[in-house]
């Protein structure tokens, strides 16, 4: 009989209302923990922003685009956990937040874990080729990204920022979505997702950082250690930067600045309360990412408000 798992919320919808029988599969592809999600699906839905206006598309971001980037992003945030799994089942059964999961712990076996994954990159697969053609080419260049990422806790310290490339890849393809190409403002504001995941990731490693030394696993918040809450200050501040510049060169109006501060409140906030022997409070500042990037989200659609001039005009 499988348990709820440590980083799940304890009343998540799987764990309280899903049948018996569904819950591990529910689990493989993180279904139990949403805020993945999330961050997957967000950058998406910044870079369909941010194109409204750099593309001179004119008003708000689509609404169908936005619900297709939701359910792609649902769907390969569960087919690359699951393909993730798979590379680190061994690695996940030394690990006391992990072991539990339902490959290590014998509930689903290798082979139907890849069946999941295949299943689920057909169905986003089919929901990709609804968009144009850059959007097309974006999105199948991404599986290498996805394909590489379990293997840098191997061979780097920084896996965290390998994530970053992998998980704001949805900028570029939904500012594609719109404009057709891509421009200045999108290279921009995926680098600022580059360096905002650097930081969250950070904090979500602290829940790790003795069973990843046991393990041999190397994470950016191992190789910082104790500079770790300035370390990840530096990379908000450089995300919120790159975000302001994104703004500026894509022609957004000024109703983004305060959602803009906000931002960067959020974040330094987060930085100054991480506590390396909180892993529980680490989590809970991990989590809290949704909410960062829902207001720099509404930032960018408030931007669009027409007549307003640039940012830095």
């Amino acid at each position: 009989m499988s348990t709820p798992l440590p980083d799940a919320a304890p009343a998540n919808w799987v764990d309280r209302s899903a049948p018996a029988a569904l819950r591990p599969w529910l689990r493989l592809g993180r279904f139990d923990r949403p805020t993945g999600i999330w961050l997957l699906m967000l950058p998406g839905w910044q870079g369909a922003a941010l194109a409204a206006a750099a593309a001179a598309a004119g008003g708000p971001p689509d609404l169908l685009l936005l619900a297709k980037v939701f359910a792609g992003a649902a769907l390969m945030r569960a087919a690359g956990c699951a393909y993730n799994d798979i590379v680190d089942r061994d690695i996940d059964a030394k690990v006391s937040r992990t072991a539990g999961r339902p490959i290590p712990s014998g509930q689903i076996s290798v082979k139907q874990a890849w069946g999941f994954v295949i299943g689920c990159a057909l169905v986003s697969l089919a929901i990709l080729l609804t968009m144009n053609l850059v959007a097309i080419l974006l999105g199948a260049a991404s599986l290498a990204l996805v394909a590489a990422y379990p293997f840098m806790k191997r061979i780097t310290w920084w896996p965290q920022a390998w994530l970053g490339l992998t998980f704001n890849w949805g900028a570029l393809l939904g500012y594609a979505a719109v404009a057709g190409t891509l421009d200045w403002p999108a290279a921009l504001l995926y680098a600022s997702g580059v360096f905002w995941t650097l930081g969250y990731d950070t904090i979500y490693a602290v829940q790790d950082l003795e069973d990843d030394a046991l393990a041999g696993v190397k994470s950016s918040a191992r190789r910082l250690g104790a500079s770790a809450p300035g370390a990840v200050l530096g990379f908000y501040l450089a995300s919120f930067l790159l975000a302001l510049l994104a703004a500026g060169i894509g022609g957004l109006g000024p109703l983004f600045l305060p959602f803009a501060a906000l931002f960067a409140l959020h974040l330094s906030r987060q930085a100054k309360a991480l506590q390396l022997d909180d892993p529980m409070g680490a989590l809970r500042l991990f989590k809290s990412n949704r909410e960062a990037g829902l207001i720099l989200f509404a930032g960018l659609v408030a931007g669009l408000w027409p007549g307003a001039a640039g940012v830095f005009r």
